[in-house]
């Protein structure tokens, strides 16, 4: 018998008492987070240069540290890859995330020893939330698939680099091993098709629960399972209960995805980005997200209207309407400023 669905309740009931305070108390948590980056931050070279031993309250931080993109910081970047020490954050970074913008080309994002539990623990979380509001344990009993880029890591300078999914596989709790898919070394294939092929093959007779990734790499896969076997993703695996999607506006792929499961199946939102693991789907109805309010980050909004401004407005979540949209603007424990 599987003991994790009855391991998760206790757990699970943890951590939502743990989310919903700090979502009750997000002033306080982001005050909290923000005094203790700049402490951190102080004997670094980027704290040095930007006079973060005078910063004492955010109206000092708005002065004294400038709003600056990829670009601007990828000087200190490239100094860190070298090994040198406390350039952006204490230490030196664990990795670097690989990713590519619209702006800068490929951009090396440092993930340090403090923000990777930032990624990690915000997952679990989302699931451990999801389990209690739906009372769905059972899930945890059976396969979990996460479609994700390969775990094989590159170099960048000294300090290991590839896509932060694949990063992300090096640190999947052991109590999940026995029930992840796919196999590392089907996760190691770098091909997509040829990985989406081998997934097929390797799940097709597993009993799946959760089916995890960006909707155009879950679409492919649900093509796939449907082109196998002529049948809807939901009739392929009856215990399929939970789809976990993020990375971009899942509106376009909604009918499609119906489609391809081919019966009501939960979902659940994210919203991780290499810079961080900003927000995720707390609530079973409505279409909001909840800010990560005390993971590492400090959060700076600008209004969308005055992005590309020269000197744009900067608020701090305190001040923040409902109603405005805003560009975000993050500071955080993996030494990005």
């Amino acid at each position: 018998m599987n003991i994790l669905p009855f391991l998760a309740r206790p757990v699970a009931s943890v951590i939502t008492r743990r989310v919903n305070r700090d979502a009750a108390n997000a002033l306080q948590c982001q005050q909290h987070i923000f005094h203790h980056l700049i402490g951190k931050g102080r004997e670094t070279v980027y704290g040095k240069a930007h006079g973060y031993g005078h910063i004492n309250s955010y109206d000092d931080y708005r002065k004294l540290v400038p709003l600056v993109d990829y670009e601007t910081i990828k000087p200190f970047i490239e100094r860190a890859s070298t090994g040198e020490r406390d350039v952006l954050w204490p230490g030196v970074p664990k990795y670097f995330a690989t990713t590519s913008g619209t702006t800068s080309g490929s951009k090396y994002i440092p993930i340090t020893p403090d923000s990777i539990s930032n990624h990690i623990d915000t997952a679990r979380n989302a699931l451990l939330l999801y389990m209690k509001r739906s009372g769905n344990y059972r899930m945890a009993a059976h396969g979990m698939i996460f479609l994700q880029g390969s775990p094989e890591l590159g170099m960048k300078g000294v300090i290991p680099a590839g896509r932060l999914s694949g990063i992300v596989a090096h640190h999947v709790p052991g109590y999940l091993q026995r029930n992840r898919m796919p196999s590392w070394k089907t996760n190691c294939i770098e091909d997509w098709e040829t990985k989406v092929d081998a997934i097929v093959e390797e799940t097709l007779k597993r009993r799946m629960s959760v089916i995890s990734g960006i909707p155009s790499w879950l679409r492919m896969y649900f093509e796939k399972l449907l082109e196998r076997t002529g049948k809807p993703v939901g009739e392929i695996f009856p215990d399929f209960s939970l789809m976990v999607y993020g990375g971009v506006n899942y509106e376009p792929y909604r009918t499609v995805m119906r489609n391809l499961t081919g019966r009501p199946v939960d979902t659940l939102e994210t919203y991780p980005a290499s810079e961080g693991f900003i927000a995720f789907q707390d609530l079973a109805e409505g279409d909001g997200l909840l800010l990560n309010v005390n993971s590492g980050i400090f959060y700076e909004f600008i209004p969308v209207s005055e992005a590309g401004s020269a000197s744009p407005a900067r608020i701090s979540l305190e001040e923040v309407e409902t109603g405005t949209d805003y560009a975000i603007v993050l500071s955080s424990n993996a030494g990005l400023w």
